[in-house]
């Protein structure tokens, strides 16, 4: 949330305590920060000179991170190659605030899920809205079943979506009823 939010650092802990006293809490992660920034109380992901340390792991932009948003949004062709031959963990972040596709050419991150599950990475990074179900017994798409167990595997391997609102992804994830 801070950066590339144009919040200050202390308007970002305020969202950030907001959301993590919602109903949806359990979907956060860490509090992203610029390097050279400490803060006491919570979980850090620290962003500088393209990689991200998140406790032990640290990722690196182009491979083990991919920006899938900002100054240049990838094509959907080179996120399917990213995620066929990125190496465990990986992360994906900027420009990920929706569940599917956008008329403006922002992936969906139900979209890039379904591409990490199923394989099949260049459709479903493509299916149109509509096209996921998932709730408490799976994933589901284009005839295609991921159990609870599947999705960890998966979860395993790419680890962290990162957006710069919670309340945008969640409110659609609602409207959707997934949540």
């Amino acid at each position: 949330m801070f950066p590339p939010a144009s919040l200050s650092l202390d308007e970002a802990l305020a969202e950030d305590d907001r959301a993590r006293a919602s109903e949806h809490a359990w979907l956060l992660g860490r509090f992203v920060v610029p390097d050279g920034v400490e803060v006491d109380d919570r979980e850090l992901a620290v962003v500088g000179d393209g990689r991200e340390r998140q406790g032990d792991v640290v990722y690196a932009e182009g491979e083990t991170k991919i920006r899938c948003g900002g100054a240049r949004i990838p094509s959907v062709e080179e996120l399917a190659a990213f995620v066929r031959d990125a190496p465990a963990p990986f992360k994906a972040t900027a420009g990920l605030h929706h569940a599917y596709p956008t008329e403006e050419g922002e992936h969906g991150f139900l979209n890039l899920l379904a591409a990490v599950v199923f394989g099949d990475e260049e459709a479903a990074l493509r299916a149109p809205r509509g096209s996921f179900e998932l709730d408490e017994s799976g994933f589901r798409w284009d005839g295609r079943e991921a159990d609870a167990s599947r999705c960890a595997e998966a979860r395993r391997r790419f680890r962290s979506i990162g957006s710069c609102s919670f309340f945008e992804p969640v409110g659609e994830l609602e409207e959707l009823g997934i949540l």
